[in-house]
């Protein structure tokens, strides 16, 4: 089922398209707290923080309605510590439409009534990670249990029927041979997949890192395997573009032109402007921002979904990444009955 009418998608293009020529974000992530119940071994974050300075919904719908992106996305930390996150996703999705909202989550607090009440405050996608297709992911997570739930409330969910729940692989050398067995559970569980790559910056850990010309030639085989199976699977997102551009990303040791700071830039907890999860220089303004930070910045660390689906040039963005995006609004998949 297709959650946005061909009207509302091409008021996302044309938002898109003028916020491109302008130079405003094409995605405004919003870290909703640095807290999180689970301590990934390839995160910086972890833990609960006390008396975390918190914007309130309105604040959400204010940002939003003054950046006016096509894109939300709503992460953390954990976004469904927030008691009030039902109440941020609503805030949002009607400060200026059409807004088009992704949540991201670990999903250990996950179930069908959070989730369909994020649903009836305007959630459209729904972001779940996933680093291995069996309990290894709780050792990943540092998170007993966490795959044993997934495993149970994402099918449930699936059946419901919206074609909304993607989850998000970054990845590494500890699970780049699992990719193809991930997918297959996805499969299963009857959603989607989108994989990104892991980068050190968050921890300073190269271990996860794949750099040897032997983890290299093995990814390659397997993203071809990948590029091959997603022609003929509708459960993997990746354009194709992606998947050569993430193993040029790490062939490379890294990936140049990041436009973090314009096409898109984080909100922290208490409001501050960052550049991106990775650089955390806090600014008033995305002026002062990209007058910083943007304007001077060779970072090219990392290739994480969101600059994989951002960071690109109007050609590349019209000619091959706008055709996916438009399969995800209007040809979502769905698993039958009996998946």
């Amino acid at each position: 089922m297709a959650e946005f009418t061909h009207g509302e998608g091409l008021g996302l293009l044309l938002k898109g398209l003028r916020n491109y020529v302008s130079r405003q974000p094409l995605i405004v992530s919003f870290e909703t707290t640095l807290s999180c119940n689970c301590n990934c071994r390839h995160c910086d974050l972890g833990g609960l923080i006390a008396d975390e300075v918190r914007m309130t919904p309105k604040q959400y719908g204010e940002y939003t309605a003054e950046f006016k992106p096509p894109l939300v996305q709503l992460s953390g930390g954990e976004p469904l510590l927030r008691d009030d996150i039902v109440d941020i996703v609503r805030a949002v999705k009607t400060a200026h439409k059409p807004t088009y909202v992704i949540l991201v989550t670990n999903g250990a607090l996950l179930n069908k009534d959070i989730y369909l009440k994020l649903k009836d405050a305007g959630m459209n996608q729904l972001s779940v990670s996933l680093d291995f297709p069996d309990a290894r992911h709780d050792d990943f997570r540092r998170h007993r249990g966490l795959f044993a739930h997934l495993e149970s409330t994402l099918p449930e969910l699936a059946q419901l029927g919206f074609g909304d729940i993607i989850m998000n692989t970054a990845i590494t050398r500890a699970n780049m041979g699992e990719l193809l067995a991930i997918s297959d559970v996805v499969e299963r569980w009857g959603v989607t997949i989108s994989y990104s790559a892991y980068t050190q910056l968050r921890t300073g850990d190269p271990e996860y890192m794949i750099s040897t010309a032997e983890d290299l030639e093995a990814l390659d085989g397997i993203i071809e395997s990948l590029i091959v199976l997603s022609r003929s699977k509708k459960h993997i997102a990746n354009p194709e573009t992606v998947f050569r551009d993430t193993l040029k990303y790490f062939h490379d040791g890294g990936m140049k032109g990041c436009s973090a700071g314009v096409r898109f830039f984080v909100v922290m907890p208490d409001g501050a402007l960052v550049p991106c999860s990775l650089h955390r220089e806090k600014y008033k303004t995305q002026r002062e921002m990209v007058a910083d930070f943007t304007s001077r910045n060779t970072c090219d660390s990392c290739y994480v979904a969101i600059r994989s689906y951002s960071d690109k040039s109007m050609w590349r963005l019209l000619s091959h990444d706008l055709p996916s995006l438009a399969n995800r609004l209007f040809s979502r998949y769905i698993p039958s009955q009996g998946a």
